[in-house]
């Protein structure tokens, strides 16, 4: 005798399963789970659990195709690193055992832990659609397998070596130094300034476009930011010099290119002194920064000036740049403790046998509770504990 137990899905189809003689209990356990799952909507259906990570990665791309172009193409590098990996693989069948297998061997052949980290990302991106899409249950990526961003703190260039490496550049992009280092410009959006998107008279750098051309990625980055008139002057002067409608240029009043920023960045970075070999232009950014933070500005300042969608991503890239907290605190509460000199005596209040009158409130301190005594207890069977009353004596009476 064989049993065969069946449901139907959400979309009216009936499914079936054949179990052998003496499986009853087996069937019934097995619409038992069927039915758990769908009244707590971790539902897959047979079919769709049979998809591979390829097939799925395939699926994502073409819904992903309508990010940025440089957005999809850094996708698309994530997931030929995922689909090597886990290609054949049905989805069920990535385990986080599994996963945290393969955040090992990137990091062994010597990936950055930042960019194996972004992978274990992109993946648990993919995987949360797909459970989202009704392929998976569960996502099999949480923190337990992330293997972590890695603690590596930008480089800080010294105000020094600014100056020199402004001084060592063509002079037709010294503009471009001057915007990186003192407005906060990414290389793109130094490219992409034109003479139209900076007010001169009020001191207001605008950006708005890439260097190709397209818009900022973020209404963030295209916030207005200050700049003082010393610098404004100076840029004024390089326009007026280079002439084009772009504030950076190739020195024939035509646009330059982030390649020929960059490029420049690395021919003369040898030239300066302590400037490590992996220095970028991003790096002025990081620069800034420091400038802000040890002027004494807060964070929601550095924030805005920097452009970040969250305080968060400043903290966690500068946070180290802020001034240590310890001597502020001690400072704080020890200004308050030698505003009164009788807070700071010898004598402590609570060793004290006579009332005393509490210096904050004028209240009496005195013992009136009571509580029984346990076992093994001596004397009256009482015994006491500090409490507080209002005072009510007034001076000169006894």
């Amino acid at each position: 005798m064989r049993y065969r137990a069946r449901y139907e899905d959400a979309a009216g189809k009936e499914i079936t399963r054949a179990f052998a003689d003496k499986e009853k209990s087996k069937a019934q356990r097995w619409l038992d789970e069927v039915t758990t799952s769908q009244v707590t909507g971790t539902y897959v259906d047979p079919d769709t659990a049979r998809t591979t990570v390829a097939e799925w990665c395939e699926t994502w791309l073409a819904g992903y195709a309508t990010r940025r172009s440089s957005t999809v193409r850094q996708a698309q590098v994530h997931l030929a690193q995922i689909e090597a990996a886990f290609g054949p693989m049905p989805l069920s069948a990535v385990r986080p055992s599994t996963i945290r297998s393969w955040t090992v061997k990137p990091k062994a052949d010597g990936l950055a832990d930042s960019y194996v980290y972004a992978l274990h990302s992109r993946l648990s991106q993919v995987m949360s659609d797909a459970v989202h899409d009704g392929l998976l249950a569960r996502n099999p990526c949480s923190r337990r397998t992330s293997p972590g961003a890695g603690g590596q703190r930008p480089y800080v260039a010294t105000t020094e070596q600014v100056r020199a490496l402004h001084d060592t550049i063509a002079e037709h992009l010294r503009p471009a130094i001057l915007l990186g280092a003192f407005v906060g410009l990414r290389t793109a959006e130094v490219v992409g300034l034109r003479v139209g998107d900076v007010d001169f008279m009020r001191g207001v750098v605008r950006p708005v476009q890439q260097g190709n051309g397209k818009p900022l990625e973020s209404e963030t980055s295209c916030t207005a930011l200050p700049i003082p008139q010393e610098l404004a002057a100076v840029l004024s002067a390089a326009v007026a010099r280079w002439g084009g409608g772009h504030v950076v240029t190739d020195g024939t009043g035509r646009q330059t290119s982030t390649w020929a920023t960059e490029r420049a960045i690395r021919s003369a970075r040898p030239k300066v002194a302590g400037l490590p070999a992996a220095f970028r232009f991003h790096d002025l950014r990081h620069y800034l920064a420091s400038l802000l933070i040890g002027s004494g500005l807060d964070v929601k300042v550095v924030q805005h000036r920097l452009r970040h969608g969250s305080a968060k991503t400043t903290l966690d890239t500068y946070g180290h740049l802020w001034p240590d907290s310890d001597e502020s605190t001690r400072a704080a509460v020890g200004a308050v403790l030698a505003s009164r000199g009788d807070w700071l005596g010898t004598q402590r209040a609570d060793l004290q046998t006579e009332p005393q009158v509490s210096p904050l409130v004028g209240i009496r301190c005195r013992s009136t509770s009571r509580t029984r005594a346990g076992a093994g207890g001596g004397g009256s069977g009482r015994s006491r504990t500090p409490a507080c009353t209002r005072s009510t004596s007034r001076s000169g009476r006894g």
